[in-house]
Order: C-alpha cells, then structure tokens, then sequence
C-alpha cells in the first residue's frame, strides 16, 4: 500500500485553501463550496479538505508536512502573518518540529527528520 492522500474537515474550504496555498500546496482540484485537493510539490502524495457542518470534539486532526529547509520556511510563513503555536525545537525523537493550526484548528507540524523519519534508532526490524 501507498498513501494516497490525507483529508481534514473544514467549516469553510475557500479560507482553508487560502492558508494550505500559503503554505506551500499545489490546488489541483477547486469544487467550492465542498472540497478542494492539493498536491504537495515533493514526493507524490496530495492532501484535500472537505466541508463539513461542525468540526469533530477533541484534538482533531495532527497533519505533518516535511521540509528539508524548516527554520528558513517558518521565517517565509511568519513573514506572511502564519502565527505559530511552536517554534521549531529539537525533539526528544529527534525531529525538529515547529506547530500551528489551521482555520479550523487542525494541527499541522512542519518538521525535518531526515533518515530518523524512518529509522529511528529504536525502530523495530
């Protein structure tokens, strides 16, 4: 299997393709008021968002974006008026991770992990 894509709810998708445009994704696909799809400019994956009524209880959806450049483009993003909840900082799992939320609260993590992404010193072989 390969993953194909990622979707995360939204009271408003337009807002919400403003911010992931902002980020950096690629619209590919643009049927307002309901649904919009990204594609990311590395790797193959994509990332929609869908509308919905009222946005789920809890913490929602954690959504992870790689970037080699992590520090130079949360400095892009600020500059554009992102506010972020975290700053990038060194993990414990030794990633650096810097955190915001999306319109609708959705927590989206820029990182960099480089080979610990997938292998981490405690990976099971």
């Amino acid at each position: 299997m390969n993953l194909n894509q990622v979707t995360v709810p939204s009271l408003d998708v337009s807002t919400s393709i403003t911010f992931y445009k902002k980020l950096g994704l690629r619209l590919i696909v643009e049927a307002l008021p309901h649904y919009a799809r990204f594609e990311c400019v590395e790797g193959d994956a994509t990332f929609s968002i869908h509308q919905v009524e009222e946005l789920p209880d809890g913490d929602g959806v954690y959504v992870y974006f790689e970037t080699e450049n992590l520090d130079i483009e949360v400095n892009r993003l600020m500059a554009e008026g992102i506010q972020f909840e975290l700053l990038p900082t060194d993990q414990s799992w030794l990633w650096r991770e810097a955190r915001l939320k999306d319109p609708d609260g959705n927590l989206i993590i820029l990182y960099f992990a480089g080979d610990n992404r997938k292998n981490p010193p405690w990976r099971i072989n």
